[in-house]
């Protein structure tokens, strides 16, 4: 089984943490997002994967290869200029030899494929969409079905109230070759609001799949930081794994789950409030407490510091004393003073040096 895996964006959304890192590649639990995808798809029978590559993909190129690392073959395509979410899929065209699976990039929902996959083939599908419900469907695209889960018609956006239903678009499709024949060569097309429509016109059988379970769109640094910490708290009996190299001084006190990089510093009196992960390479200074957070590799926090449900991107350098609480997102490249107090919610962009007052 073959299948297109869409991460050409450029992750807007999840800036400042993607300004100089590939959206595929941010960090989840010290692994690329796109390494866990990849795995899931060589457990669910994939054996070949069709990257539609964007924006920064060389990183991308460079760490993964032939795909042999993570144990499943890996094709390029590059798009030169946004495609939206169709085009990249017809200019993958050459490598589809049969049926095929499509994802979103930016989605992670470890669910069941070859039974979605022996859905769509029993019911004879040329279209079969993964949903997925939520509790407020008018920030979503919503998908309306018949009682044989049949699609009906997409509803964009229906305002709160007036949607028929809470199943929207998981991001995920089995399709057949055929659908590659509506989509035009070199052109921004979208499955949502092009393809999957035109299937519907043509009355050809599109069908809905309920996935069930955690699904989630990292497209945002909020949901990118919920995603490390629901991971963490899932792991069984919320172990902790404590890279090669790393130094935890005897009266560090650690709670809960964490991962730690290798070749990391954690210095006395330190605690940390799991889940919490450590980059490789970091530095964490004496009487420091960081508490449902993820720093990036090569990153030092400094003495006393806090830093609580916050990112810190790669190579950034935070003085004593500083306090990050409450949603703090810093990107990469980032140095703050000694004794700086962040505003919930601040976003620090690359090579930013925030001064004490």
């Amino acid at each position: 089984m073959k299948a297109v895996l869409l991460v050409g964006g450029e992750g807007t959304r999840l800036r400042p943490l993607t300004c100089n890192t590939p959206k595929a590649m941010v960090p989840v639990l010290n692994r690329p997002f796109l390494e866990h995808v990849l795995c899931h798809l060589k457990n669910n029978d994939v054996d070949t994967v069709i990257l539609a590559l964007g924006h920064l993909f060389k990183g991308v190129v460079e760490y993964f290869g032939d795909g042999s690392k993570v144990g499943i073959r890996v094709i390029y395509s590059v798009e030169d200029q946004p495609l939206g979410t169709a085009g990249p899929v017809k200019l993958a065209a050459r490598h589809l030899d049969g049926r095929f699976l499509v994802l979103n990039g930016d989605i992670f929902s470890p669910f069941d494929l070859k039974n979605m996959v022996r859905y769509h083939t029993h019911l004879g599908s040329t279209a079969t969409i993964a949903l997925t419900p939520v509790e407020n469907p008018s920030a979503y695209g919503v998908v309306e079905m018949d009682a044989q889960n049949r699609v009906q018609r997409f509803v964009e956006k229906p305002k709160p109230g007036e949607a028929r239903s809470n199943m929207i678009n998981a991001g995920t499709y089995v399709l057949e070759p055929k659908v590659l024949d509506l989509i035009p060569e070199q052109s921004k097309v979208m499955f949502e609001h092009n393809v999957f429509p035109t299937l519907l016109s043509s009355r050809e059988p599109v069908f809905g799949y309920d996935t069930h379970g955690y699904w989630i769109d990292i497209g945002t640094p909020e949901k990118y930081l919920q995603l490390n910490l629901d991971l963490l708290n899932r792991q069984a009996e919320a172990k902790s794994t404590i890279g090669k190299g790393t130094v935890i001084h005897r009266t560090a006190h650690i709670t809960g789950p964490v991962v730690i990089g290798d070749n990391c510093e954690v210095g006395s009196g330190v605690r940390l409030v799991g889940p919490v992960v450590l980059g490789a390479d970091c530095r964490v200074g004496a009487g420091s407490i960081l508490r449902e957070t993820v720093i990036w590799p090569n990153s030092c926090i400094g003495d006393s510091c806090s830093v609580q449900g916050s990112v810190i991107a790669d190579n950034s350098r935070l003085g004593d004393r500083v306090r990050a609480e409450g949603r703090c997102f810093i990107s990469d490249h980032v140095e703050i003073d000694s004794g700086v107090c962040l505003d919930p919610g601040a976003r620090l962009w690359p090579g930013t040096h925030q001064q004490s007052q």
